[in-house]
């Protein structure tokens, strides 16, 4: 019921064999950071929330087996200091992935285990997929809008380790579901052909677009019942896919939405 056979690999890239010590791979990325710190706990990763007083502290998890210790460099994003009423920052922007010897020192990249090199990038590629607010549908209509522009490019852009193997699995899955007549697979989306129009899902983030007209169609996941929970996954942990399949259930079928303020997107205007 674990993810295996399809368990990301992360292989060093040229960049990262240029930057030597650390890695960009995950950097320029925003996070709620409560979200986040709830994630690093679970993943025995050591965090402090950071705030608007003298709190800063780096995302790292040791490592003693290989003498090292992993970083994940975070921080406020500057000049969008988001503060809850008790001063904590509510986002946080991303930085370099390292590895540090026992006195501090970086360690290449390069001479970093390569099982150990892509389980730590694993941890920050689900730090990223989860805790972004890329991933957010509600963001447009209350999120901050000096992240507007990130959350766009998140939302349709190119999809990182976690987002192609999802893709990889949707390709396995989708001969096998009843709607598989109404479904294709494009480079980043999964195409839905509903009654009432077209609905392509990214893979990397759940968001959707409606054609014609490329537009934004925001649905929000409800609690309860899932209309996938009959579909047979080949693991568990991927909460993402089965949004996005219980999104496709249900666009698939959309002239039976009942709900009000899903219905109302899908009218052309």
């Amino acid at each position: 019921p674990f993810k295996q056979a399809h368990r990301e690999i992360y292989i060093l890239t040229d960049a990262e064999l240029a930057t030597d010590t650390y890695s960009n791979r995950f950097a320029a990325h925003v996070i709620r950071q409560h979200q986040f710190a709830a994630l690093c706990r679970e993943r025995g990763w050591a965090y402090r929330l950071q705030g608007a007083f003298d709190s800063a502290n780096t995302p790292s998890i040791d490592l003693p087996r290989f003498g090292l210790r992993a970083e994940f460099w975070v921080e406020s994003p500057h000049g969008n200091e988001n503060t809850a009423d008790s001063g904590i920052y509510l986002y946080l922007g991303t930085d370099q992935v390292r590895f540090v010897e026992a006195d501090g020192r970086p360690r290449r990249l390069a001479d970093v285990p390569a099982l150990l090199f892509t389980e730590i990038m694993r941890d920050v590629d689900l730090f990223v997929g989860v805790c972004s607010i890329g991933a957010d549908p509600n963001w447009q209509d209350g999120g901050a809008r000096a992240f507007d522009g990130y959350w766009a490019q998140y939302s349709w852009g190119e999809l990182g380790e976690s987002a192609r193997t999802r893709r990889v699995v949707l390709e396995g899955l989708l001969p096998k579901l009843k709607i598989r007549e109404r479904c294709s697979l494009e480079e980043r989306f999964l195409v839905v052909r509903g009654e009432l129009g077209t609905y392509k899902i990214h893979l990397g983030s759940g968001n959707i677009l409606m054609e014609p007209g490329s537009r934004y169609l925001c649905i929000v996941p409800a609690r309860g019942k899932n209309p996938t929970e009959r579909v047979f996954l080949p693991f568990e942990g991927d909460s993402l896919l089965a949004i996005i399949l219980s999104k496709a259930f249900m666009l698939a079928n959309d002239r039976a939405i009942k709900d009000p303020t899903i219905s109302r997107q899908l009218q052309r205007p």
